[in-house]
């Protein structure tokens, strides 16, 4: 079987995965251990962030002519890609944590809705808190003024019956 029948289907699959991504993470993974390296695969697994090893030269074919072919100077060394569809945040928050306690870990760099940024940038993308949480902050703000309002409102009521 020739080389090219072998390499196909990699590049295929890396292309399937990046279509239709709102980011895409390219990650040196050197030094963590395999205990650190499952903890890690299982926790962007439980935010449907998908998470492989691939040669550098199958993800080069694979973002050739896409968005994402802004990632190719990231490509050098040992390469892992973590890939999310609906949380654009998840991939670079989840990395970014886990490389708190596991040094070795280190975020290249990463296309975040058809944006690049290098490694600075994707430690402040990882920042970012996630969509539930910013909804949630969001609600709550809203709901403050609304329950201040209906205590001050009950006071004033309250007032008008005692000195009546």
């Amino acid at each position: 079987m020739a080389k090219v029948e072998i390499k196909k289907p990699i590049v295929e699959e890396i292309s399937g995965l990046l279509d239709g991504a709102a980011t895409a993470v390219v990650v040196d993974y050197r030094g963590l251990t395999v205990e650190q390296d499952t903890r890690l695969r299982k926790e962007l697994r439980e935010a449907g962030v998908s998470y492989k090893v691939y040669k550098n030269t199958m993800i080069n074919f694979a973002i050739q002519g896409t968005e994402f072919e802004s990632l190719a100077p990231s490509l050098e060394g040992p390469t892992a890609l973590a890939v999310c569809k609906d949380d654009a945040t998840a991939p670079a928050r989840i990395i970014a944590k886990f490389a708190k306690e596991a040094e070795a870990l280190e975020i290249k760099s990463g296309i975040v809705e058809g944006t690049f940024y290098d490694a600075a940038g994707m430690a402040r993308i990882a920042a970012i808190p996630s969509r539930q949480e910013l909804l949630s902050k969001l609600l709550g703000s809203l709901q403050s003024p609304m329950a201040n309002f209906a205590r001050v409102i009950n006071q004033v009521a309250e007032k008008k019956s005692a000195e009546a």
